[in-house]
């Protein structure tokens, strides 16, 4: 008597594709990196108060939202200045805003909108703890 062939999937085929998806899933999350940092419990800067007292800001964290106009850079020091145009109620406003070595990786473009948390240093000085890209 003849034998009939098998109709259900074969081993072989199952463990092909639990380990494709596998591959997938873990590549996938390697590939997308980690998630943006969110600055909900981070307050926006108040630009009337920055531009007539930044120094009184200091040791506070901001989140400051606007498009970057120019990237400076500097010879000296590894890290970087954007100018942001932000929009506050009837005017619009320029901020520096200095770009620590550690964030260099993020490609910041000009004409681009960006959310930057900074912490205000001595003199004023908004320095980026944060970015994200808007």
């Amino acid at each position: 008597m003849a034998r009939r062939a098998s109709s259900g999937i074969s081993p072989v085929l199952l463990i092909g594709i639990a380990v494709f998806v596998a591959v997938a899933f873990f590549g996938g999350k390697a590939l997308l990196g980690k998630k943006q940092e969110s600055f909900a419990g981070t307050s926006a800067i108040d630009m009337g108060d920055f531009l007539e007292n930044g120094n009184s800001l200091r040791d506070n964290e901001y989140v400051i939202e606007g498009t970057v106009e120019e990237k400076f850079t500097r010879d000296w020091s590894p890290n970087q200045v954007v100018s942001l145009q932000v929009e506050s109620p009837g005017r619009t406003e320029f901020v520096g805003v200095e770009i620590p070595s550690e964030f260099l990786k993020v490609n910041i473009e000009r004409k681009q909108r960006y959310a930057i948390k900074v912490k205000v240093r001595q003199g004023g000085i908004p320095v980026a703890t944060g970015i994200n890209r808007l």
